[in-house]
């Protein structure tokens, strides 16, 4: 695939926003940093150098007339800092609430498509003499993450290394003449009969993979078209969102992980369980076996962690979250169980084998595919729950250092909560991502995901005593 051209997946989640008005697909981080805020020159001369130098920095999208080509990177011919480097202040209290306000307010808008497709806040007025970074940039120019490492390029230390992708300096312009070339281009006889033959020759590719991913990818869709039983946490939303955290320490997950041999990623689906089961009944809704099926999204990266390029490589898993289980300790169980149960399926090769053979598809019968399901509202899925790795070591901009770390999840199609979690030296933080309208309780979900974590730890050093 070329560096310039956006793959499948990628492309996927522009088209995802634009069948679905309500929803702004942008990834980000929260960094809160101990105090003084920088100068906007010392910010601007130390920090925003190196951002504009990282993949698409500069580059804005290239739509191809009728979707007759995927869309592509080109770039910005009027390329402004004051576009995406912003600061702001926050009003005198400066408090926690204030602040995710603030993060809520700036995710939930879309960002301008005639221009690169990023934003770096500074903003001042913490309490504490603190300050802070929210990044954000639209989910079509990387995966989580790919996004970690980008706004680790901010930091003092040596960022990781990432493939830089040169922009194609070629005017693009959507203008008449343009437009022709591209349509000539796509529709001359050479590129039909490449395309004709890519369509003949994909089911010898689907039929050559595993017998493990295609069963894998049955499984998968059979799940994403299931319904799952009547709850408060699906249905539309609007265009406004609520956000809030939960905060737990790397120290005390790993000592759960230890005394009942699960992952980081059983201890946070447990945490997020026990935390919509609390929600669930607060609202006085019953939490049922089949109530929240969970979109988990699952790297599927083959590269280093340090290098790479930054496209979009996930594929997922689509596991019932037991909310119907009570005790802490059967939750995690029953979460382990069930994510080995999904790995053994195969379900993550399996929307990898997909998005993988899509690539040799021609675009626009996809593109139109995607808008058409879109039209149907969707009944399968009831929350995203998404873990990322983040620095381990503590992190410094201009040389404050960086406190903690939250993490950004979008929300659409119906799905009222997402919910993202990052790992940061000792601190494990979950970003909780609601609907403004159908969710005013959202900070019940945070607490009980704390409360969560919590109780295991405390079933666990129990049991090591007795």
């Amino acid at each position: 695939m070329d560096d310039d051209t956006l793959s499948f997946l990628d492309a996927g989640f522009l088209e995802t926003e634009d069948s679905d008005d309500h929803a702004s697909l942008t990834i980000g981080a929260l960094a809160i940093l101990a105090g003084p805020a920088p100068t906007p020159d010392q910010f601007r001369e130390s920090v925003v150098a190196r951002l504009v130098d990282l993949p698409h920095a500069r580059d804005k999208l290239h739509m191809v007339p009728l979707d007759l080509g995927k869309p592509s990177w080109v770039e910005d011919p009027v390329f402004d800092l004051g576009h995406h480097v912003r600061r702001v202040a926050l009003p005198q209290t400066g408090d926690e609430e204030t602040l995710f306000g603030f993060v809520a307010r700036v995710m939930g808008h879309r960002l301008d498509r005639d221009h690169p497709l990023w934003e770096c806040w500074v903003v001042e007025g913490l309490t504490g003499e603190r300050w802070a970074v929210l990044a954000k940039m639209h989910h079509c120019m990387a995966d989580g993450i790919a996004g970690t490492r980008l706004f680790e390029a901010m930091c003092d230390e040596d960022p990781p290394a990432i493939t830089r992708t040169t922009p194609v300096i070629v005017s693009r312009k959507q203008t008449p003449a343009g437009i022709i070339d591209t349509i000539t281009g796509v529709l001359s006889p050479v590129r039909q009969f490449r395309m004709f033959t890519t369509v003949l020759t994909a089911p010898q590719r689907f039929v050559a993979a595993t017998v493990g991913a295609t069963l894998g990818f049955a499984r998968l869709f059979a799940e994403m078209v299931t319904s799952t039983s009547g709850t408060s946490l699906i249905g539309p939303i609007g265009r406004q969102r609520r956000y809030c955290a939960a905060r737990t320490r790397m120290g005390d997950v790993r000592e759960i992980c230890s005394a009942y041999g699960v992952t980081v990623n059983d201890v946070a689906l447990a945490a997020i369980t026990s935390g919509l089961r609390t929600l669930l009944l607060r609202r006085g809704e019953i939490p049922e076996a089949r109530t929240v099926r969970t979109l988990v999204p699952v790297s599927v990266r083959t590269d280093l962690p340090g290098g790479g390029p930054v496209h979009n490589e996930v594929s997922l898993m689509l596991p019932f979250l037991p909310v119907d289980i009570e005790d802490h300790v059967e939750q995690l169980t029953a979460v382990h169980r069930r994510l080995a149960a999904h790995k053994a399926g195969n379900e993550a090769e399996g929307g990898k084998a997909f998005t993988a053979l899509a690539q040799y598809g021609p675009f626009m019968p996809l593109a139109w595919a995607i808008r058409l399901a879109m039209w149907f509202p969707q009944h399968s899925v009831v929350a995203v729950a998404t873990n990322i790795p983040g620095p381990r070591q503590t992190r410094h901009i201009l040389g404050r250092e960086i406190l903690e770390i939250f993490p950004y999840v979008p929300i659409a199609l119906r799905l009222r909560i997402g919910i993202a979690v990052l790992s940061y030296s000792d601190h494990l933080t979950f970003g909780v991502t609601g609907d403004y309208d159908t969710n005013p309780d959202l900070a019940d979900l945070a607490h009980g995901i704390e409360h969560g974590v919590a109780s295991l730890l405390a079933a666990a050093r129990l049991s090591e005593v007795n």
